[in-house]
């Protein structure tokens, strides 16, 4: 991190509502949980008692639901931890760092941290670009907030030419657990970050990873705080990422659900087609502030989108379960 630049780095806005009255549509975790998690917990605790171990147990489960190996897998704190360490061992103080935009902002501040420089390009385009001209490339897939997938077969092409480069690809795959789309685990001249938070709806629990193999493994490794994870969330993600059932339930529903809500929300605003479990909705010439208004006034809070680079009169939604989302669809088309 450079002391120089940590000091002019702002914070960066997020979704997420504590309002007891209103049901939160402006982040996108399930609000589901598999069974079991709080006996898991509740288990874990007379081992906290000690230092964390190797999370053996943790990394196994996590290279089977990439498809990896084992010794690739780095625990972290969450996917933003994940990203943090991948950038802290691939970019230094005046790289130039290409991101996608609109996209998740921890990008541009971790690389601002850093001491480099975010380099933004419209996401659709980020594939056409020459990666030899940056010290590493950001992808996020499926896109936050626009939830679009990008092709995997492109990344692939796109990854190739990375290493005709040498330069790092980095791949947010926070939200790619609900598609069947196979994960860049394992590839030579990737770090993937992945999260639970988001299929497995813990984002108290900050529980992560990163993959890597040869050089960007080895880096990984050598930078990764001891205790990366406490003990409690190491055996909840365990115990998460083996709930095969529960990915596919969800993957299932939020599938039907989305598309429920795209076409009614289509009725009213320009609704980006999406991958993930939210929809980004552009509101045209209302009021970003009324529709947001007029949400609460139904009951609930969904996100403001302009907080995005790029975006000036869109909020995104989050896809939960079908009563809630009839809250919202009531909501945001009473108008």
């Amino acid at each position: 991190m450079d002391p120089e630049r940590v000091a002019d780095v702002d914070r960066v806005p997020h979704g997420g509502s504590d309002h007891a009255d209103l049901v939160d549509f402006s982040a996108n975790t399930n609000p589901i949980r598999p069974a079991g998690v709080a006996n898991v917990y509740e288990a874990a605790l007379s081992d906290a008692t000690r230092y964390a171990d190797d999370f053996t147990a943790f990394r196994a489960a996590a290279a089977d639901y990439v498809d990896c190996d084992p010794d690739e897998v780095v625990p972290a704190a969450g996917g933003s931890a994940a990203l943090r360490l991948a950038f802290g061992v691939t970019v230094a103080p005046g790289d130039r760092v290409l991101v996608p935009e609109p996209s998740f902002g921890e990008y541009a501040r971790e690389i601002q941290l850093q001491g480099g420089d975010p380099i933004g390009v419209a996401h659709e385009d980020l594939l056409a670009t020459d990666p030899e001209q940056y010290a590493a490339v950001v992808v996020c897939t499926p896109n936050n907030p626009t939830g679009d997938l990008v092709d995997p077969d492109a990344l692939r092409e796109f990854l190739d030419d990375c290493r005709a480069a040498t330069t790092p690809l980095i791949v947010d795959e926070a939200f790619l657990d609900f598609t069947a789309a196979p994960s860049l685990a394992g590839e030579p001249g990737v770090v993937v970050a992945r999260s639970l938070t988001k299929m497995f709806g813990l984002p108290g629990i900050r529980a992560g990873f990163a993959v890597a193999v040869g050089d960007l493994g080895e880096r990984l490794r050598a930078a990764r705080q001891p205790w990366s994870l406490s003990t409690p969330a190491a055996a909840v993600g365990e115990h998460c990422l083996r709930q095969e059932s529960f990915v596919e339930r969800t993957r299932e529903r939020v599938d039907r659900e989305r598309a429920r809500m795209r076409d009614a929300l289509s009725t009213a605003y320009d609704v980006a087609p999406s991958n993930a479990p939210f929809l980004l909705l552009d509101v045209g010439e209302e009021s970003v502030d009324r529709v947001i208004h007029r949400a609460r006034e139904g009951g609930v809070a969904i996100r403001d989108a302009r907080t995005f680079t790029g975006l000036d009169s869109h909020v995104r939604v989050a896809v939960r379960r079908p009563h809630e989302n009839d809250l919202v669809l009531d909501a945001l088309l009473d108008r």
